[in-house]
């Protein structure tokens, strides 16, 4: 792992913790984890990025590990979210970034390319793709489609049952996460809509292979202090979230996009028609869906992602604005 330094910035309200590495000089790129993981998720990205002349910020999410987590459920609308990186890209005086985001980190990573489109010059989302915003709330349409077996986005709505359930053996709910049940093979399997989360899912009795002991123990660190709490608040905004973005209705992303989905993660299957139609959302995209790779994209695929990210940045959003610059053709 390249040399880190953490810094905590004060920001909307709240004390963000952001893991920061490379040179002083070299253009900003910000990586947004999901859910359940943590900032190590970007272990594989972080030395791949400062190797090639980047400036990288990787922040523990509102709700996460050692940043706060407001007690309101109010407070995790993706707004708020958002204007946490909006806040610190400011407090860093930041005015030229590319913003990253993997499965909830790309939910905010697409609004913050819609909010920001001066400052974040170029946007890559992994494993959720952009579906702007809906005719309704998607939760209100999950409960009348999941009206008679379990879904757990839906389970996630009642305060203080996920939670409990999550909280109870922090590593146990993580291991089957990460094998055997990602967040979407959850949402497929057929159960009672009374059923609790883990009903009928072993624990795996090993790690999967891109998972080591000592990067699990990060995990687990992660949610052992303030547990799922703050986490699971972000999947109970949905209505609030869909009440708030009504200014985004119409907005396209204009900004150079990479967009890249694993071909076995449930996301590809379940939301294949928002991917194909992101091309008239999203103006300048370039998408991929890697072969033989799940949800957990970025570590399952390592060697692949930084590969497509690089070729990505080197050609959008050099490391040195000076190629950028002489890249340009001439007036």
């Amino acid at each position: 792992m390249q040399a880190l330094h953490t810094q905590f910035l004060s920001v909307n309200g709240i004390r963000l913790c952001v893991h920061v590495a490379g040179p002083e000089t070299g253009r900003p790129v910000w990586l947004l984890h999901g859910f359940p993981e943590c900032w190590h998720s970007w272990r594989e990205q972080i030395p791949a990025l400062t190797a090639a002349g980047y400036r990288v910020f990787v922040p523990e999410m509102r709700g996460y590990g050692a940043s706060d987590a407001p007690a309101d459920i109010e407070a995790y609308d993706v707004l708020t979210i958002c204007a946490d990186i909006q806040a610190s890209m400011t407090a860093l005086d930041q005015h030229d970034v590319c913003m990253i985001g993997h499965d909830w980190g790309a939910m905010i990573a697409w609004h913050l390319a819609q909010l920001e489109p001066e400052r974040i010059s170029a946007v890559v989302t992994l494993s959720v793709p952009f579906a702007g915003r809906g005719k309704r709330p998607a939760i209100e349409i999950m409960r009348e489609v999941f009206s008679d077996r379990f879904n757990y986005i839906v389970h996630f709505q009642q305060p203080g049952v996920a939670e409990q359930e999550l909280d109870a053996d922090i590593a146990r709910s993580l291991r089957i996460f990460m094998q055997g049940a990602s967040s979407s093979d959850l949402l497929l399997q057929p159960r009672s809509k009374d059923s609790t989360l883990f009903a009928g899912i072993e624990t795996p009795a090993q790690l999967p292979e891109w998972c080591a002991p000592e990067d699990f123990a990060v995990y687990v660190e992660t949610f052992a202090d303030k547990g799922f709490r703050g986490a699971i608040n972000w999947y109970r905004n949905f209505e609030r979230n869909w009440q708030r973005t009504d200014f985004l209705q119409d907005v396209v992303i204009h900004q150079p996009t990479l967009f890249m989905v694993g071909e076995e993660d449930p996301v590809a299957t379940l939301e294949a028609y928002t991917i194909s139609k992101m091309p008239t959302r999203v103006s300048n995209l370039e998408q991929h869906q890697l072969a033989d790779c799940g949800h957990w994209i970025q570590s399952e695929k390592a060697a692949e992602v930084n590969a497509r990210l690089l070729a990505f940045l080197g050609q959008h959003y050099p490391a040195d604005k000076r190629s950028e610059a002489a890249a340009q053709p001439p007036k």
